[in-house]
C-alpha cells in the first residue's frame, strides 16, 4: 500500500495494486455456483459452496487486516471517511432493491398472477383452478397431482415472534453501545456490543431450529409451489445477511478490545451498526407480510 502526502495538506489516500477484488470475486462465484448445484441435488455443489466460502472468508480476512491496518496508521483522512459513509449508504441501498425484488415477486403472485389464474380467462385451461392462497396440497386448488406436495403454512408464533423480539433487542443493545463509545466508555461499549452478537447467534439458532420444524413437521420446502420459494428465498436470504451482520460485529467487537476507534472518529463501528439496523427493518417487513398475512 502506498500513498503521497505534501505536508499538512488534506490528501486521498490511494491504496497500490490490488489482487483482493479479483479473488474475492472468485470465491463468491464458486459460493453460488455450489449453492445452485447442491439445492438441485449435485452432491459436488457442497464442495464448491464449501471451498468458495473459504476463498472468499479468506481473502476477505486478509483484505479488511490491510484496510485496519492502514486506518490504524493514521492514513485515512476526511476525504477517506467521507468516501466510506457513501459506498456502506450505496450498498444498503442496493440491498434494499435487492429483497424489494422479492417482496415484488410475493406480492405480484398474491395480488396479480394468482387472481389472474382464477380468472374467466383460464377456465378452459384449468377449470377446477381456485385462487386462494397458498396452494396448501395437491388438489386441493385444482392444481394437478404430484406438482405441489401437501404442506402446511407457517404462522406468526411462536419462533417468529421470538425472532422478532431477539432482532429488535439487539437493535437496542447496539444503540446503546454506540452512545458508549461516543461518551468514551469503552468497556461498556464492549459489553453490549458482545451481548448484541449473542443475540444474532441465537436468532441465526431459532431459524435454523424452525426450519427443521418446517421440513420434517409441516413438509414446507423450497418447492412447496410458489409459498415455499418465496418463504425460503425471503427468509433464507434474510438469514444470510443477519449472518453478515454478525460477523460485522463480532470484528468490530475485536477491534474494539484492541483498542480501535475513538469516541470522534469510528466509523468501521457505524457502518457495520447501519448495516444491522438495516436487517432489523427488513425482518419486521418479512414478519409482518410473510407470517401475518
Amino acid at each position: 500500500m502506498s500513498s503521497t502526502t505534501h505536508g499538512t495538506t488534506p490528501y486521498y489516500f490511494v491504496p497500490g495494486p490490488s489482487s483482493y477484488p479479483v479473488v474475492s470475486a472468485i470465491g463468491l462465484f464458486f459460493v453460488i455456483l455450489g449453492a445452485a448445484q447442491w439445492i438441485n441435488g449435485h452432491q459436488w455443489g457442497a464442495w464448491s459452496l464449501l471451498l468458495g466460502m473459504l476463498i472468499w472468508l479468506g481473502t476477505l480476512f486478509v483484505w479488511f487486516r490491510a484496510a485496519v491496518g492502514e486506518s490504524e496508521s493514521g492514513q485515512y483522512g476526511h476525504k477517506i471517511d467521507l468516501s466510506y459513509r457513501w459506498s456502506m449508504s450505496w450498498f444498503i441501498f442496493s440491498e434494499v432493491m435487492f429483497f424489494g425484488a422479492f417482496f415484488t415477486a410475493l406480492w405480484w403472485a398474491r395480488t396479480h398472477a394468482l387472481p389472474a389464474l382464477g380468472s374467466l380467462d383460464n377456465a378452459m385451461l384449468w377449470p377446477d383452478f381456485k385462487a386462494v392462497w397458498p396452494s396448501v396440497a395437491a388438489g386441493a386448488t385444482g392444481s394437478p397431482a404430484g406438482i405441489v406436495e401437501p404442506f402446511q403454512t407457517v404462522g406468526p408464533f411462536w419462533l417468529p415472534t421470538i425472532n422478532t423480539a431477539l432482532l429488535l433487542s439487539s437493535g437496542v443493545t447496539l444503540t446503546i453501545a454506540h452512545h458508549a463509545l461516543r461518551a468514551d466508555h469503552r468497556a461498556q461499549c464492549i459489553r453490549f456490543m458482545w451481548l448484541t452478537v449473542l443475540l444474532g447467534v441465537i436468532f441465526l439458532g431459532v431459524q435454523g431450529y424452525e426450519y427443521f420444524h418446517l421440513y420434517t413437521e409441516l413438509n414446507l420446502k423450497l418447492s412447496s409451489g410458489t409459498y415455499g420459494s418465496t418463504f425460503f428465498m425471503l427468509t433464507g436470504f434474510h438469514g444470510l445477511h443477519v449472518f453478515i451482520g454478525m460477523l460485522m460485529l463480532l470484528f468490530i467487537t475485536l477491534r474494539l478490545q484492541k483498542g480501535h476507534f475513538t469516541a470522534e472518529r469510528h466509523f468501521g463501528f457505524e457502518g457495520a451498526a447501519w448495516y444491522w439496523h438495516f436487517v432489523d427493518v427488513v425482518w419486521l417487513g418479512l414478519y409482518v407480510l410473510v407470517y401475518w398475512l
